[in-house]
């Protein structure tokens, strides 16, 4: 894997919407739309390749999902199926939807993405997991993507997998309190000022949810909640505070 995506999948009555906050919460442009129903689009930073995508989903509500960007299609969908991966659906756009062992959603493509913006506003996916599928989950994400596992010091029930400097996306995955369920998803925010980067994201329509230790959650005009965390912004974080 050289690169990968946070996918938005919005319903049709949070599509403009949830853009539009995206847009404003990270600065970047929106592409021209594309697929056969212009129901895809692209936040495009100033600098370095894209790695935030919407697209309008039919039905269900808002998520997320992640794109892996892989050089061989054939040999990464095998590799993916081996570590317990199940092939949902291969599509005639040449890209194939599979689904974790705890059941989440994500996708092999081999579109490219080498250059990371400097730095990145939403930095973070965090895979919300249940806890019997917890220890699976992380070892299937670990192989998977190559990242590096490191544990977050105070916090036991996360683990964080840190990318190479030159990606954007880093992964958390938190276990949850919870006895069944598939793995979802949410993003996770770093801000150097968090109440100020709070405020900033309840001018642009958010309101704000419940907080722990390190992370404030955020429910956005449309589209899925999120988290803002009390990490650095640009810092691959080892241990410490602000998970999310």
């Amino acid at each position: 894997m050289h690169w990968l995506t946070a996918f938005l999948d919005l319903a049709p009555e949070d599509f403009e919407r949830s853009v539009e906050f995206w847009q404003g919460v990270t600065g970047y442009a929106v592409s021209p739309p594309r697929g056969p129903d212009g129901e895809f689009v692209s936040l495009v930073p100033p600098m370095g390749d894209v790695h935030l995508k919407a697209q309008r989903i039919r039905r269900g509500p808002s998520k997320l999902h992640l794109d892996l960007h892989v050089e061989d299609l054939d040999a990464a969908v095998d590799e993916a199926e081996a570590l317990g991966a199940s092939v949902k659906q291969r599509h005639d756009l040449g890209y194939v939807v599979l689904s974790s062992p705890g059941g989440f959603v994500f996708c092999l493509i081999t579109h490219p993405g080498s250059e990371a913006p400097p730095p990145p506003v939403v930095d973070q996916v965090c895979l919300d997991v249940p806890g019997p599928a917890y220890e699976a989950e992380c070892e299937f994400w670990k192989r998977l993507t190559g990242f590096e596992g490191a544990s977050v010091g105070g916090h036991p029930e996360f683990r964080r997998l840190n990318p190479p400097d030159d990606q954007p996306l880093q992964l958390l995955l938190q276990r949850l309190d919870e006895p069944t369920g598939p793995v979802r998803a949410h993003f996770d925010l770093a801000a150097s000022d968090q109440q100020a980067e709070v405020e900033r994201h309840r001018a642009l329509g958010a309101r704000v949810g419940a907080a722990g230790d390190g992370w404030v959650v955020m429910e956005p005009p449309a589209g899925p909640v999120y988290c803002i965390t009390g990490r650095s912004p640009g810092m691959r974080m080892l241990s410490g505070d602000g998970t999310g």
